[in-house]
């Protein structure tokens, strides 16, 4: 079936304004992204008059017409880059109104002179940049990199970009060659193509803009808000992927309980109580090493798993833990208090997360049973701070909440 040229124009009309309503739609269920989103339904709204003025472009001079149109269409796709860089709170505004400023001097000046060739071929050229730098900040995008829609929306720009520069140099070749004919060819493969593009940019960018907002409530769900670590359920997830993923290399188990921190809260309070807490959380990640996975079990209780690490290492990293705590706590501004934790290690061949719990459980509590403030191991005992560092007659008494 034959598809005349001003069909194809109302086609793409009316599919621009179902994606610019769509847009529109999805900006309130997601506020944090309502600015790009409404950037994005404003680039596909310029497409529209774009569209509506070529549809009668007979009414107007030719050349004023056609450079009008084509800026336009310009105007949407650095709203379309706009709307891209925005994801990572960036945006090309100086640039946009220099890039349209130039276009309308080139038409003023060259346009009027050459009208059908800069709307056949120069024309393309921004606009094939235009794209090439939208795929490339997809590409290099902090927010996008870590999505599944990401290689879809990088291609849609990408290949758009590739089309342009089609239309720019390959059009003239084919053109000598095969003559005027070929215009009208060019004309209604470019309408086809732009029905593709304003249905699949805009569903990739509503894709960009759910999946990151599913991340954002799996990560909220794993995530302990106080001290911004994981949370049990994530632990158990991540851990148990962790240990069955060893390939036969060490894995280390480090439980923690805070000292007395019920007497902590009772004594100066729970904002106090949480800042400790923080406190501990920020320590234990800059101690345990870049691939410990460490989580909040619950009230004053953390655990770490320590991929790659054995025995000597994790009671290394332990010890320099509770050590760099206790003095923190001590010099912290608005906290210097008497806080320390004891520390249960685990450290086998073994591939099951509970019975590597249950480990460092038991040695934690024999850890408290000793006196607290020290490491003590599933295998054997070992000391970690000598007595003699903190006298009892410094200690601050606490009541005990093992």
């Amino acid at each position: 079936m034959q598809i005349d040229l001003q069909t194809l124009w109302y086609l793409t009309v009316g599919t621009l304004l179902v994606s610019a309503s769509l847009i529109l739609w999805e900006r309130q269920a997601h506020p944090g992204r309502a600015r790009v989103l409404g950037v994005l339904a404003a680039a596909l709204f310029a497409f529209v008059l774009g569209c509506m003025l070529a549809m009668n472009l007979s009414h107007f001079p030719v050349a004023l017409g056609m450079g009008a149109i084509n800026i336009l269409m310009m105007l949407g796709y650095l709203l379309v880059l706009n709307a891209v860089a925005g994801l990572d709170g960036q945006r090309y505004f100086w640039s946009s109104v220099v890039a349209l400023s130039f276009l309308a001097i080139a038409w003023a000046i060259a346009g009027t002179h050459f009208p059908a060739a800069f709307w056949n071929h120069v024309s393309s050229v921004p606009i094939a940049l235009t794209c090439g730098v939208t795929a490339w900040r997809l590409l290099r995008s902090r927010t996008v990199q870590r999505l599944r829609s990401r290689p879809i929306a990088v291609s849609i720009s990408a290949f758009h970009a590739l089309f342009y520069l089609g239309r720019a140099f390959i059009a003239p070749v084919l053109l000598q060659r095969y003559g005027q004919d070929i215009i009208s060819i060019v004309g209604k493969v470019t309408m086809y193509e732009a029905v593709l593009y304003s249905v699949a940019m805009p569903m990739s960018f509503l894709m960009i803009i759910r999946e990151e907002e599913k991340l954002h409530l799996l990560h909220m769900s794993q995530t302990d808000q106080l001290t911004g670590l994981a949370n049990r359920h994530a632990f158990f997830e991540q851990a148990s992927r962790i240990l069955r993923g060893r390939h036969g290399n060490p894995v280390s188990l480090l439980a923690f309980d805070l000292d007395h921190f019920k007497a902590i809260n009772d004594h100066y309070g729970h904002p106090t109580g949480d800042r400790v807490l923080q406190l501990f959380a920020k320590i234990a990640c800059e101690e345990a090493g870049p691939d410990a996975l460490i989580v909040r079990l619950g009230g004053e209780e953390f655990a770490a798993l320590l991929p790659r690490c054995d025995h000597s290492q994790a009671f290394s990293r332990g010890s320099a833990i509770a050590t760099r705590f206790a003095k923190a706590a001590a010099r912290a501004e608005g906290l210097k208090i008497r806080a320390t934790v004891s520390i249960g290690l685990a450290a086998s061949d073994c591939y099951d997360l509970a019975e590597m719990l249950a480990s460092a459980d038991g040695a934690l509590y024999r850890a408290k049973a000793l006196g607290r403030n020290r490491v003590e191991a599933a295998e054997q005992s070992e000391l970690l701070i000598h007595p003699q560092a903190y006298p009892m007659h410094r200690q601050l008494r606490l009541a005990s909440t093992a």
